[in-house]
């Protein structure tokens, strides 16, 4: 069962993610204010820092199967997600060399990963003119209140899984 855990809890997090702006109070959803839960990519966030090694790369290609499955179940246009999670998963992994792992560390590059996949979406679907959404708009109605919204999910996952990953890490790469 240990070995399934991280792809079970991304399959948990990809049917959360859509049931997650009915969570929220009504008011929050029908303002001006655009808010995409990416809650799969956060918590390969986590894996990247916490499970992966310097020469593993489990989080890339889980955030490439997921991404995928978000894409097939969420949106229109295969491949888009698919390929954000992958590359933005890929820079924090390597990011994730350079420091240490801890929770500010963590938090800053989930900050960071978070930007970097949002900024790339919309780049993409304003590329195809899915959106039309200009940037100033962009960053003040959707990208900052995303920030904030995946940032309170990360503080709240972080204590619930980060050691759980650390040590399936631990156990699988010792073996």
């Amino acid at each position: 069962m240990r070995r399934y855990f991280i792809g079970l809890l991304c399959l948990f997090l990809l049917v959360m993610q859509g049931m997650a702006m009915s969570m929220l109070p009504s008011k929050l959803v029908y303002s001006d204010l655009l808010m995409t839960p990416h809650w799969i990519l956060i918590f390969l966030f986590i894996v990247a820092i916490f499970y992966d090694k310097d020469e593993t790369y489990q989080a890339v290609w889980f955030a490439l199967f997921f991404g995928l499955l978000v894409d097939v179940v969420y949106t229109g246009v295969l491949g888009v997600y698919m390929v954000t999670y992958a590359v933005v998963t890929y820079i924090v992994h390597g990011l994730n060399k350079l420091l240490h792992a801890n929770f500010v560390t963590a938090s800053i590059l989930a900050v960071i990963g978070v930007a970097i996949a949002d900024t790339l979406l919309y780049v993409i679907y304003s590329f195809v003119q899915i959106t039309a959404m200009s940037w100033g708009d962009y960053v003040l109605l959707r990208l900052l209140p995303t920030l904030a919204a995946n940032m309170i999910f990360f503080i709240l996952l972080y204590p619930l899984v980060k050691e759980r990953v650390s040590l399936l890490g631990e156990e699988i790469n010792n073996t």
